[in-house]
C-alpha cells in the first residue's frame, strides 16, 4: 500500500487510488487552498514532493505553475496521483484573516422570547399531592410544560430556575440562576461572525471570527452544491458537520474569553445565504443549483441547537432567520430589517458585496431585490496571486506619475499576495493610467512612449499574453490578463444588477438619495475604489454609507427581540425578487455594464501630448520632403509615417 507521509507534522496517510490525493489530504485535516473545488482551474492546491515520484506533470498544472515552481517540485494536488510513497511538504498556510464582526445597530425594542424564572418547591405531604408540573404551571403563570422540563426524577424540594420559552417551561435547572446568554450568528459563504450576549443587558461581551470550514468543499456556494451532488450520500453530511463544528468552537472561544458556561447560552440565531442555512440544517440544497432554482424552504426556522449537534445549554434554541428566495437570503433579509429599508424615504439602494453580489432597492414604498454572481474575485480568490484579507495581502496599490508601484500591506510581513480590496484597487489604477483599456484588454506596451514609465510596468508572457508587474523580488506577482477580465466580469454583474432594479423602478442612478454598502468586503473598500472601476458611477460618492455586518446585527435583533422576528418575517414576504436572467434585454444591459470607465484626464493629456508631437513631427518631416522636391508624395509618405507610428 502507497504511503503518504506529510511535514510540517509529520502525519501519514495510505493512498486511496479511487479517490483524490487534494481530497484526502483534505479529509485528513491538511489545509489546501481549494478555489475550484478540485476541478484543476484555480492552481491554489499546491504541494510540494520532497522524495518519491509522482505521475507526470499535466498539461494544466504546465499552465497553471511557472517552471520555477515546477522544477523545485511544486505539484497541484488535484491533479497528481504518488507512483511510490511520497514524503509531501504543504506550500504556505491559512494566515489570519481579518474579519468585520461589527456595524451599524439602531435601536429596537428588547424583548427576548426566553426568560429565566427562580422558583422554589416547598415539600408535598399526603394531603397536597400537587403534581410537580402543576406546581410549575402554577408557580410561573406558564400555560404548558414540556415533557422534556420533567425528565430526571421526582423533584426533591428546594431552590430551582424554570426556563421558560414563549409560554412554556422548557427546562428546569438546580438553583437560582437568572444570568444567561446567548449567541447570534452570521455564517457567510467565506466568513462566519458569532457574538456572546448578555441576554439581560443585551451587551455583546465578546466575538469570534473565523473562516467557513466549508472552503474544502468549494469556495462558493455553487460548488458546496456540486459537491453535494457528486457525493449524494455523504456529501450534505460533511458539509453539515464542517459548519456545525466551527460554530461550536467559536462559541467555545466565546466562553472561554468571558468565562461563561457554554451552559449558561439558550439563544442561538443564525442569519446566513439560503444555501448556507439549507447545509446548516442538513437540509438538501440541490434543488439551489438546478432550474428553477427552487429551495426546499425559505421560511425561518425554530428547532433546539442540539438537533444539529452545536453545544450550548440544555434544550437551547435555534432560530434561523427567513430568506425571500434561493438567492436572497436571510442575510439580506436582516440587512434591509437593520437598514429600516421599508421605512426609508426616498430612493435607498442596499448591496451587500461578496461572492454574490446582493441588492436591494428601496423606492416607492417597493423593495426590489436581486442577486448577482459576482464571482469570488472580490474575496481574493480566483486570482493568479489572490489571497484572503490576511497578514502579507496587499490591500491597496497606487500607482504614481513615476512609475512607481506603492503597496499597503496587511501585517507587518512581506507581501505574497493581493486579497479582494487590492484587486480592485489595482484595476482602478490599471484603468486609471491607461495601461488597461476601457475594454479590459492591456495596452501594449510601445503604445507608450520609451520614456514613459508606464512602459517598464507591462509584461509579455510567453504565450504573448501581457501583465501587470505588481511586484518583483523573492516573490513575484503579478496582476494577468485573466485577473482582469475576473474583475470585470463582477464589474458587470454588479452594475447590470444594480441598473436593472433601476430600470424596474423607473429611475435612473441620479435619482438615488442613498447607496448603503454592507458586509465583509465592502466595509475595507474605498469608494473611489468601487467607482473607479465602474461598480458605482462616479458623483454618488457622497451618498454612500457603510453600515458593515448587518447580517451579524440582524441576527443580534433577533436573538433579543421577538417583534424584531415577527417583523423580519413579515419584511421577507414584502420584498419582491426579480431575476436577472428573465429581465428582458438583460445580456445586452450586462454586456454594456462591462466596459470599464474611460481614461481619465491625467491619460488623455498624456495621449493628446503625444498626438501634438506626432503631428509635430509629421509636419517637420513634410517641410524636410518639400525642401527636397518631395512636394505632395512628401505630405503623403509623412502622414504613412505618423500612421505607422501611432
Amino acid at each position: 500500500m502507497t504511503k503518504i507521509r506529510i511535514s510540517p507534522g509529520h502525519r501519514s496517510i495510505t493512498w486511496d487510488p479511487s479517490r483524490s490525493l487534494m481530497d484526502q489530504l483534505l479529509e485528513n485535516g491538511i489545509y489546501l487552498d481549494n478555489a475550484c473545488s478540485g476541478r484543476g482551474l484555480c492552481g491554489k492546491c499546491r504541494i510540494r514532493v520532497v522524495s518519491g515520484e509522482g505521475t507526470p506533470v499535466t498539461g494544466e498544472e504546465e499552465k497553471l505553475l511557472s517552471r520555477e515552481e515546477l522544477d523545485s517540485g511544486i505539484r497541484l494536488a488535484c491533479m497528481m496521483e504518488p507512483v511510490t510513497d511520497l514524503e509531501l511538504e504543504t506550500v504556505g498556510g491559512e494566515k489570519k484573516g481579518k474579519v468585520l464582526t461589527g456595524g451599524y445597530i439602531p435601536e429596537f425594542q428588547r424583548a427576548p422570547l426566553t426568560r429565566m424564572m427562580p422558583l422554589t418547591v416547598e415539600r408535598q405531604t399526603v394531603e397536597q399531592q400537587t403534581p410537580f408540573e402543576d406546581v410549575l404551571m402554577e408557580k410561573t403563570g406558564a400555560v404548558r410544560v414540556d415533557a422534556n422540563a420533567l425528565m430526571g426524577g421526582s423533584r426533591a424540594p428546594g431552590e430551582y430556575t424554570a426556563v421558560i420559552r414563549e409560554g412554556s417551561v422548557v427546562d428546569i435547572v438546580p438553583g437560582h440562576q437568572t444570568k444567561y446568554y446567548g449567541a447570534a450568528v452570521d455564517i457567510g459563504t467565506t466568513t462566519v461572525v458569532c457574538s456572546l450576549v448578555d441576554m439581560e443587558t443585551g451587551e455583546i461581551l465578546a466575538d469570534a471570527s473565523e473562516i467557513n470550514a466549508q472552503k474544502t468543499f468549494g469556495l462558493d456556494v455553487l460548488s458546496r452544491i456540486t459537491y453535494e451532488m457528486e457525493h449524494p450520500e455523504e456529501g450534505a453530511g460533511k458539509l453539515q458537520r464542517a459548519i456545525v463544528e466551527s460554530m461550536n468552537a467559536m462559541i467555545g472561544e466565546v466562553c472561554r474569553e468571558t468565562g461563561v458556561r457554554r451552559e449558561s447560552i439558550r439563544e442561538i440565531t443564525v442569519a446566513a445565504n439560503c444555501t448556507m442555512l439549507h447545509l446548516l440544517l442538513g437540509i438538501d440544497a440541490r434543488p439551489v443549483g438546478t432550474a428553477p432554482f427552487a429551495p426546499v424552504f425559505t421560511g425561518s426556522r425554530n428547532l433546539l441547537a442540539s438537533d444539529i449537534g452545536l453545544k450550548a445549554g440544555e434544550r437551547a434554541a435555534l432560530y434561523c432567520l427567513p430568506s425571500v428566495s434561493a438567492y436572497i437570503g436571510a442575510d439580506i433579509v436582516a440587512g434591509a430589517y437593520v437598514c429600516d429599508l421599508q421605512h426609508r424615504k426616498g430612493n435607498v439602494l442596499f448591496i451587500d458585496i461578496g461572492t454574490n453580489g446582493e441588492i436591494v432597492l428601496a423606492s416607492g414604498g417597493r423593495l426590489l431585490s436581486c442577486s448577482c454572481a459576482a464571482g469570488p474575485a472580490l474575496e481574493g480568490m480566483n486570482i493568479s496571486c489572490g489571497m484572503r484579507a490576511a497578514d502579507g495581502a496587499i490591500e491597496d496599490v497606487v500607482i504614481t506619475a513615476d512609475g512607481e508601484v506603492e503597496r499597503k500591506v496587511i501585517g507587518d510581513e512581506a507581501p505574497c499576495g493581493i486579497c479582494g480590496s487590492g484587486i480592485l484597487t489595482v484595476t482602478r489604477e490599471l484603468i486609471r493610467t491607461g495601461i488597461v483599456r476601457k475594454t479590459g484588454a492591456f495596452a501594449k506596451a510601445d503604445a507608450f512612449d520609451e520614456e514613459d514609465p508606464r512602459r517598464k510596468l507591462i509584461e509579455v508572457e510567453e504565450d504573448g499574453k501581457r501583465s501587470f508587474r505588481l511586484l518583483d523580488g523573492e516573490r513575484s506577482l503579478r496582476i494577468t490578463q485573466g485577473d482582469v477580465r475576473q474583475v470585470q466580469l463582477a464589474k458587470g454583474a454588479i452594475l447590470s444588477g444594480f441598473m436593472a432594479l433601476l430600470n424596474r423602478a423607473g429611475i435612473g442612478m441620479e435619482d438615488l438619495d442613498e447607496v448603503l454598502i454592507a458586509g465583509q468586503f465592502g466595509a475595507h473598500l474605498p469608494a473611489d475604489s468601487l467607482t473607479g472601476v465602474g461598480i458605482l458611477p462616479k458623483g454618488v460618492e457622497d451618498r454612500m454609507r457603510y453600515v458593515g455586518n448587518s447580517s451579524r446585527t440582524g441576527a443580534y435583533m433577533a436573538l433579543l427581540s421577538g417583534v424584531c422576528r415577527r417583523d423580519m418575517e413579515e419584511l421577507a414576504h414584502h420584498m419582491e425578487y426579480v431575476e436577472l436572467g428573465a429581465t428582458e434585454g438583460y445580456e445586452r444591459l450586462f454586456s454594456d455594464c462591462l466596459i470599464f470607465p474611460g481614461e481619465s484626464g491625467g491619460r488623455r493629456e498624456h495621449r493628446n501630448r503625444r498626438e501634438r508631437r506626432e503631428r509635430r513631427e509629421c509636419r517637420e518631416r513634410r517641410e524636410c520632403s518639400n525642401l527636397r522636391g518631395g512636394g505632395r508624395e512628401g505630405s503623403e509618405g509623412s502622414c504613412e509615417d505618423r500612421k505607422e507610428s501611432r
